[in-house]
């Protein structure tokens, strides 16, 4: 029996406007967790259809009921990641020429390359997700609590059900592909994949979001394109679009909190990594158990407020 259970979940979204910056305290993030909503809808949507290709090639029940719950809980953040950014588009219409870019990247990978590709694809990228979580949900005071809770609610329980699934994608290559080798091969291509959807989300938001709304050049993530600014804008013969202030969503946490998440997204593509083994974010327990009393998790920072 697998141990995910699918949380169907409603943030309210339509309800009032959704602010591109969510999080005013720390704007680099907010725009960071909006590209995240983008990757999210067009990932998650190759991962159904690729489960769907898988399951008749899985011969073990239970491998073929953890992918199932997986598929469907992927399937429930991809729905609330939509709801998340068709608000977005409301306010910036042009958002959706980004989101069908962004989606179609991962339309041509399904087109294009081998299940056996994508299945590595899904492991390679979910085995990092709980390192890199837990630093997000470890300071979620700074990085979470001050914004809107709706967005702040989303991305918790997204990704607290990621830590959740976390052997899920791996369980599944394992079953079908089994080889270390080709999951570590292909590794470089499937970053460089991930880093040109989540520039691509970023340069819309440039695009398409006024600097007064968004506060920061949204490309700020990418210390390449840092470098490339910092040199354009010290020659004078050189021009350099200014697209706003190049902070960092994470220059505030701890750096050794930031180099054991980076030691945790190295481990993670190792042969005979287990998730499992991974150290959690206490958050998550918390999220599950009052999930599990009947608390708000739609409202995770004003539940109380609200009832009192």
């Amino acid at each position: 029996m697998t141990d995910l259970h699918v949380r169907k979940m409603s943030f309210a979204f339509a309800d009032y406007d959704v602010p591109f910056l969510w999080n005013p305290a720390n704007p680099a993030f907010s725009s960071m967790a909006n590209a995240v909503s983008f990757l999210a809808i067009g990932f998650e949507k190759m991962i159904v259809k690729m489960i769907l290709q898988t399951k008749p090639l899985i011969t073990d029940a239970a491998v073929a009921e953890e992918a199932d719950a997986f598929m469907r809980q992927e399937g429930q953040h991809s729905a609330a990641h939509r709801q998340h950014v068709k608000a977005l588009i409301k306010r910036y219409p042009g958002l959706q020429e980004t989101l069908d870019e962004v989606i179609g990247e991962f339309d041509r990978l399904t087109r294009e390359t081998s299940l056996n590709y994508r299945l590595a694809y899904t492991a390679d990228l979910e085995a990092t997700f709980t390192p890199v979580f837990k630093l997000m949900l470890d300071n979620d005071s700074t990085l979470f609590r001050p914004g809107d809770d709706r967005v702040a609610s989303l991305f918790i329980w997204h990704f607290v059900e990621e830590v959740e699934h976390r052997s899920s994608a791996l369980i599944i290559f394992d079953s079908v592909v089994g080889s270390d080798l080709y999951r570590m091969r292909v590794a470089p291509s499937i970053f460089r994949h991930v880093m040109k959807v989540i520039r691509m989300a970023c340069e819309g938001f440039n695009q398409h979001v006024p600097l007064e709304d968004r506060k920061i050049d949204a490309l700020s993530m990418f210390a390449s394109y840092r470098r490339k600014q910092s040199l354009r804008r010290r020659l004078p013969l050189l021009s350099a679009e200014d697209h706003g202030p190049m902070d960092r969503a994470f220059d505030h946490l701890p750096l050794g909190e930031q180099l054991t998440a980076l030691a945790g997204i190295v481990r993670s593509q190792l042969p005979k990594h287990n998730p499992a083994h991974e150290k959690l974010p206490a958050l998550a327990d918390v999220w599950f158990e009052r999930y599990d009393a009947g608390y708000d998790v739609t409202h995770w920072y004003t539940a109380d407020a609200a009832a009192s």
